[in-house]
């Protein structure tokens, strides 16, 4: 199938025989991360106008690469590059991490990648919110088109939503339940138009939910619009690990914010676990994200971040050893993501096995 016969301006999919698809006549099911993975999408970032100081995007990808061959040992992983790129991410990436070419601008493949899902028939398919830059805040002429290309080349269809929006903005267990921030989707600069119910019903079909738990977030003071995989997190059926400041600034709408998805996700009979944020972290800017909750589950491991907070980076160790006893918790050095506003979560999007 052409590219232009995958052509997503409008908001419309195609199935590989190039008939238009929509999640309202599709019954799709995205699998829980913690269920077996086929491999780990990852994009390779290296848009100067994004990141405009060569030495800090050098940093940067140096993290990417330290993320992608970690997930390596447990499974496989490619790296989405434009061909021009391949040369230069293959000097530090390993020599198992595969490249595609496919080309990137910024490194976000949980928000710009594909989000698979499984078919009634159980075969994949690509369930598609379409990524417009977090509502116009960031260049993504490519980046928009990234799950398009994967879905074209793996054959899949993709089935559209009719929603724009990011998959790090909707937390999901598998197991028919939801949770997100308004902020991330009843904002005009991402759908217009669409009141927050009507939201609702096209992301509960595109991740084959069935109830849903929203808090308000917090508009426009970050590039998300405070994503919740940032804060919390399903590691089961209605269970939830969430991080917290442990003495919250009352004038600080992200505590704030926090606090409140807390109390929403404690009232609507939730399991709820809290890791603290880390007090004594590398980076002390205070805009930097330091986030426990965005780790990545892959077979056999969990990846996720240490922020140099001895006490917490531990406390966080422990907790994610009780929420996945069989996997081995890899802990990695990702400052440079937080310092762009994300983490490793953010910069992952797995593929589930048939």
């Amino acid at each position: 199938m052409g590219s232009a016969a995958l052509c997503i301006a409008n908001s419309i999919g195609f199935a590989a025989g190039g008939a238009a698809l929509s999640s309202t006549s599709h019954t799709l099911i995205v699998p829980p991360e913690e269920d077996p993975h086929e491999r780990t999408f990852m994009q390779w970032p290296v848009n100067r106008e994004v990141h405009p100081d060569t030495e800090f995007l050098e940093y940067v990808q140096q993290t990417i690469a330290d993320i992608a061959n970690s997930i390596i040992a447990f499974e496989p992983v490619v790296m989405l590059a434009h061909e021009s790129d391949h040369a230069q991410a293959r000097r530090i990436l390993s020599d198992k991490v595969e490249l595609w070419d496919i080309p990137t601008e910024d490194l976000w493949c949980r928000d710009s990648g594909p989000l698979f899902a499984r078919q009634p028939d159980g075969k994949l398919a690509v369930s598609h919110i379409q990524f417009n830059g977090w509502g116009e805040k960031q260049i993504h002429k490519r980046d928009g088109r990234i799950a398009q290309r994967v879905a074209e080349r793996l054959g899949l269809p993709l089935i559209a939503s009719g929603l724009k929006g990011e998959a790090g903005g909707v937390e999901h267990d598998g197991h028919g339940l939801l949770m997100a921030h308004e902020s991330s989707w009843v904002n005009e600069n991402r759908n217009p138009g669409l009141s927050r119910s009507q939201i609702e019903t096209r992301l509960l079909a595109a991740y084959g939910a069935d109830r849903m738990i929203w808090s308000p977030g917090v508009w426009g003071e970050d590039i998300t619009d405070y994503h919740i995989d940032s804060l919390a997190r399903f590691t089961g059926p209605a269970r939830v690990l969430i991080n917290l400041p442990d003495q919250p600034d009352m004038n600080d709408p992200f505590h704030l914010a926090a606090l409140e998805t807390h109390d929403n996700l404690i009232a609507a009979g939730l399991d709820v676990a809290i890791i603290p944020e880390p007090e004594r972290r590398r980076v002390k800017r205070i805009d930097f994200v330091a986030s426990y909750a965005n780790y990545y589950v892959c077979n056999g491991g969990v990846i996720a971040a240490q922020f140099g907070d001895r006490e917490t980076d531990q406390m966080a160790v422990e907790a994610l050893k009780r929420h996945f006893p069989d996997r081995e918790i890899v802990t990695l050095n990702v400052d440079a993501l937080g310092e762009v506003g994300g983490g490793i979560h953010c910069a992952t999007q797995q593929m589930p096995a048939l």
